[in-house]
């Protein structure tokens, strides 16, 4: 059984897998849906590779939630706490997957829907991530990265963005439908 805490952000876990390795390498069981007190099924995975600079987000989705894991490279996730009713509410927090000091402890990140997320590559990096809603551009949503109401430390010097996430809002410019509340799903 993994370790699994809870995250400085209501509802986020983190959680540390077993790890098991001889000669041949590691296994490493990076989810089960039973690790996630009230989670749904999740029910697609994607993967992308981002090189050393690239700001991703900050993102949020009213009724998806993710499980990130980076198996390889380093990221500097960033979390901020948008949920209106949230206890909560307006907190940041930063938490760093992936190969740090020389070792990669695999640990891996639930973001329940309604918290804002995204990642530094603070190096070259791969993340997988899983959800629990197929794809649906309603409710692909953002904030801005660099919104100084939330001061995220990216870890990065002149980043990488792409043109979505370089538009995104401030914080007090999403409009009232988009706002999420702490107990939608």
């Amino acid at each position: 059984m993994p370790a699994i805490r809870d995250g400085n952000i209501s509802g986020v876990s983190i959680v540390a897998p077993d790890i098991r390795g001889d000669t041949r390498g590691i296994f490493v069981e990076t989810y089960r849906r039973e690790w996630i007190h009230n989670s749904r099924e999740m029910i697609q995975s994607n993967r992308a590779d981002r090189q050393k600079g690239c700001v991703v987000g900050l993102h949020y989705h009213l009724h998806q939630a993710d499980y990130w894991y980076v198996p390889s490279g380093r990221a500097r996730v960033v979390l901020y706490d948008l949920r209106v009713g949230s206890p909560t509410y307006g907190v940041a927090d930063y938490v760093e997957r992936g190969v740090i000091d020389g070792q990669n402890k695999h640990e891996c990140v639930y973001i329940p829907p309604g918290v804002a997320h995204g990642f530094a590559a603070i190096e070259d990096m791969t993340i997988t991530y899983m959800v629990d809603g197929y794809y649906n551009h309603h409710d692909e949503n953002g904030v801005a990265w660099n919104d100084p109401a939330i001061g995220a430390d990216w870890g990065v010097e002149n980043p990488v963005l792409s043109e979505r996430d370089r538009n995104n809002p401030y914080v007090a410019d999403i409009p009232a439908p988009l706002v999420p509340h702490y107990w939608l799903r």
